[in-house]
């Protein structure tokens, strides 16, 4: 068979087709195993070399897990069009075959198709999105490499983890900070994930991975190319695509080298994925840490220091995973704070012309994301004023959705405002914005009756991270 004649390149998706509920043995008839680890974790960590990697990946249970992982993370289709919703009846079809391939070493993966995404300092992020098969595939492989790499891992190393988060990173931080640590080394790599040589990956996999078929296999992986948006193919003869399943693991696989440098060296650092800080007693220090580490990512791992984003500064001033100190204690950065409300103007805009219900929902699951990640933040008092300014623009929506006069009198009388005040805000000529703090209107569109349409509470959700025992007992908070 020529490999552009490959089933997942011959088959294309039947959009007429109903979706096709899938159990874990969708991809192996003869049934697979649910969750957990696959039943070769523990040899695969103790005794790698002794067990046929290839054929792990390609075992039943693993390939459960892998694709029940894919499904549960969803995500856009690749190239080839095909949805998630759409591959189990694919996988029925044509997987026998892709096995077959993939074990004679004729698989051919697809391009990933290339999204960018806008980033809050400006500029944009590429994306790789795989096929789903591509997807199904490489979160096999990771499954059965992770646990071969993992355990050697650094402690300083917290991204793509299990276990672990960017919140231990940042924790570290602060606690280098109290411990005495005033000065850092922040380093910026310039392009990561887009400039990653395959060569040096692939040394690095094969000093514990001697399965030639699954290393010739990454390879491919690594030089699908890239679908840009506007339909041209690129070739990929360096990087890594961002968001494939893989390319968490052999990142930290990379640069798990200049992990063991740097405590070798004896130094107290943090690091998730390509973001990294190393903290230092003093500025000399620091200053002599900045060019050997510059000199050994670049001549060693063939990397790119990004000399204008990374600089020798107070711990206290610089930003690390959108979080800085202040007097000790974790703040969110101004960036991350400006990049929120960004966001919630052009949820809360008057002009989107969505229905209310859409917008609260994009609303709570966007603010829920965020103060998620960003709650824990020493930041009490900011969070207050965003509460306010979330209601206020929240208010401004109904008060333009409701529109004239007639409609706005009749709501508000439904929300129990005296039929004698109605008249002196449904009739005003002021402003959305002015109105959102109208007397009236705040007691119409009350901060309870808000919470009850589905505005969430930034302070709650604080109040849960940092004082859990008081959340659970409705206690306040005093800053």
């Amino acid at each position: 068979m020529k490999p552009e004649d490959s089933p997942q390149q011959r088959a294309k998706p039947n959009r007429q087709r109903p979706a096709v509920a899938v159990s874990t043995s969708v991809m192996m008839p003869g049934g697979g195993a649910e969750g957990g680890r696959t039943e070769h974790a523990t040899e695969l960590q103790n005794e790698p070399e002794a067990l046929d990697l290839f054929e792990c990946v390609l075992s039943r249970e693993n390939m459960a897990m892998a694709w029940q992982q894919v499904k549960a993370n969803r995500g856009a289709a690749g190239v080839d069009g095909m949805t998630i919703d759409e591959f189990p009846q694919f996988a029925r079809e044509h997987w026998e075959e892709i096995r077959e391939e993939l074990r004679a070493g004729r698989f051919r993966p697809q391009a990933v198709r290339r999204v960018l995404i806008p980033k809050a300092s400006g500029g944009e992020r590429p994306l790789g999105i795989a096929t789903v098969l591509d997807r199904v595939i490489q979160q096999a492989i990771a499954q059965v490499l992770s646990p071969i790499f993992e355990p050697e891992f650094s402690e300083s190393s917290h991204g793509f983890r299990p276990g672990r988060s960017a919140h231990d990173a940042i924790r570290s931080v602060e606690q280098g900070y109290k411990e005495g640590y005033r000065e850092a080394v922040d380093c910026d790599l310039k392009s990561f994930f887009d400039t990653v040589s395959h060569d040096y990956l692939v040394y690095r996999l094969g000093c514990k991975v001697k399965d030639k078929r699954l290393l010739a296999l990454i390879g491919k992986f690594l030089r699908a190319g890239v679908q840009l948006p506007d339909g041209k193919l690129e070739p990929t003869p360096e990087g890594v695509p961002q968001g494939s399943p893989l390319s968490p693991l052999l990142a930290n696989i990379l640069l798990d080298e200049l992990d063991k440098e740097l405590e070798q060296r004896g130094h107290r650092f943090a690091r998730y994925a390509d973001d990294f800080i190393i903290l230092m007693r003093s500025r000399k220090a620091a200053e002599r840490v900045m060019k050997s580490i510059t000199r050994f990512v670049e001549e060693r791992l063939k990397l790119v220091v990004n000399v204008e984003k990374s600089r020798c500064a107070k711990l206290i001033h610089c930003n690390f995973l959108g979080f800085f100190l202040s007097r000790g204690k974790v703040k969110w950065a101004e960036k991350s704070l400006l990049a929120f409300k960004a966001r919630i103007r052009e949820i809360t805009k008057r002009s989107w012309g969505v229905s209310m219900k859409h917008r609260l929902k994009e609303l709570r699951m966007y603010m829920i994301g965020w103060i998620n990640y960003y709650g824990i933040s020493h930041s009490y008092r900011e969070v207050l004023d965003l509460d306010r300014w979330i209601r206020r623009r929240v208010r401004l929506c109904y008060w333009k959705m409701w529109g004239r006069p007639r409609k706005r009198r009749r709501m508000l009388l439904k929300l129990g405002i005296d039929p004698e005040e109605v008249h002196l805000a449904s009739r005003s000529r002021k402003g959305y914005w002015r109105m959102s703090t109208n007397s009236i209107v705040q007691r119409a569109l009350t901060n309870a009756w808000l919470e009850s349409q589905g505005v969430s509470s930034l302070r709650t959700r604080w109040i849960a991270i940092h004082y859990p025992d008081q959340a659970a007992t409705g206690g306040s908070v005093r800053k």
